[in-house]
């Protein structure tokens, strides 16, 4: 898959869940920081669509619908120069799941999430090896800013595994 291709399909994806907004209210988060394969980083950044939270039964759990356009730019490691997966290509992907809050909006603990979604990739390098990846973040989401560790991998269905993890910070918006 090209790039223009993904980057096409993630913003029509984007303007479908746009479509929704009068149905639901919604918050985009842009989000910058640095991933790390092994101890090499590299930038990221991604933009994140979060819908209205829906409780989960009769339980203290709320799910949100969440959508990710996302970015990790290239390394260039001599010892990976000439593997069958190297790691200078910049890799884009395009990501869609559920992020998880406990309790009550005025509990102290609220602002903390949990997030997972699938994912499918541009590219292939030697974090990211396959086309399809599992997305799991941890988190804390105030009213305007977000702070959240992502890891990003296949789960081990295809070699190398290395994975990329993000250290990120986010500015929210609601729509």
């Amino acid at each position: 898959m090209t790039y223009p291709s993904l980057l096409s399909r993630g913003a029509l994806a984007i303007s479908l869940i746009g479509a929704t907004l009068p149905a639901a209210a919604a918050r985009i988060e842009i989000q910058g920081g640095r991933s790390y394969m092994d101890s090499y980083g590299a930038n990221s950044a991604f933009v994140e669509v979060l819908l209205d939270a829906h409780r989960i039964g009769d339980s203290r759990f709320r799910w949100s619908p969440d959508v990710s356009l996302g970015w990790i730019d290239s390394r260039h490691i001599d010892r990976f120069r000439y593997s069958r997966f190297g790691t200078n290509t910049a890799i884009w992907l395009v990501a869609g799941g559920a992020r998880l809050h406990y309790g009550e909006p005025g509990d102290w603990y609220f602002p903390l999430f949990y997030s997972f979604q699938g994912a499918l990739l541009s590219g292939r390098s030697q974090a990211l090896s396959s086309t399809g990846q599992f997305v799991n973040t941890v988190g804390w989401q105030g009213q305007r800013w977000s702070f959240q560790i992502r890891h990003i991998s296949n789960g081990g269905l295809h070699d190398p595994n290395r994975g990329e993890t993000s250290a990120l910070v986010g500015l929210a918006f609601d729509i």
